[in-house]
């Protein structure tokens, strides 16, 4: 594969690196250096490690700033909201990311939520070698630019988004229906080590929606997701 720019990368996230090489390893996955032996390159996973810290730090300061009259109760679900892998992967959608990344043949084929943990692996990377690079207030302000202005806290406290969709839904269908819902594994498939789960979701005895995961848990997030969209709740 042609090796992407890492200079333009950095222009159109708005850092200046001293060591462009940081951000180049920010974007290196594991699978890449399998199948690149001698690239003579390092995977991401310790910056990774760096970056999540420095995450948690950043946007924990910011809603104990914020919102002084929240418990920590609540404050510990706004920062789930904001750093979890679905809204760090919208983060990675929108800087665009993907161009960026070194991955392996297989790993770039990925679709779903394998491609999600990347994407969001590599914007904690890339806080990491930020924070490495240019130190706690340049990874500071890289957070509050690419994460707090795309990700608006004021709507998912609204949207109540900052809850998961099984919470929402039980929530929503308490509130209107006065029942709690139920679910039901529909469906096993594969073997013991790589099964899929299809289960469905209740209310009473009506059969509202059906998920599919690669757990039970997720299998009920999905069929929830899917019921709050089938409600229009």
């Amino acid at each position: 594969m042609t090796m992407p720019d890492f200079e333009q990368f950095a222009k159109k996230i708005n850092v200046l690196f001293n060591d462009i090489n940081l951000l180049k390893k920010a974007c290196t996955h594991r699978s890449y250096l399998n199948e690149n032996k001698k690239a003579g390159l390092e995977h991401n996973e310790r910056f990774e490690f760096l970056g999540d810290a420095v995450l948690e730090l950043v946007v924990t300061s910011f809603l104990f700033r914020k919102y002084p009259d929240k418990n920590e109760g609540d404050l510990t679900s706004y920062r789930s909201a904001l750093v979890n892998t679905n809204s760090l992967s919208k983060v990675a959608a929108h800087i665009g990311v993907d161009k960026y990344l070194l991955l392996s043949k297989g790993e770039s084929k990925d679709t779903g939520r394998a491609r999600s943990i990347i994407h969001a692996d590599a914007i904690e990377a890339i806080i990491g070698a930020v924070y490495l690079d240019k130190g706690y207030d340049a990874a500071a302000n890289f957070i509050s630019s690419q994460l707090m202005e795309i990700l608006d806290i004021e709507e998912i406290i609204k949207n109540k988004s900052w809850l998961d969709a099984k919470s929402r839904f039980q929530e929503k269908a308490q509130e209107v229906t006065g029942q709690t819902p139920s679910y039901k594994t529909m469906k096993e498939t594969g073997p013991d080590h790589n099964k899929s789960f299809t289960l469905a979701v209740f209310i009473g005895d009506v059969q509202v929606a059906t998920g599919s995961g690669m757990s039970k848990q997720e299998a009920e997030q999905k069929a929830a997701e899917k019921a709050l969209e089938v409600k229009g709740w």
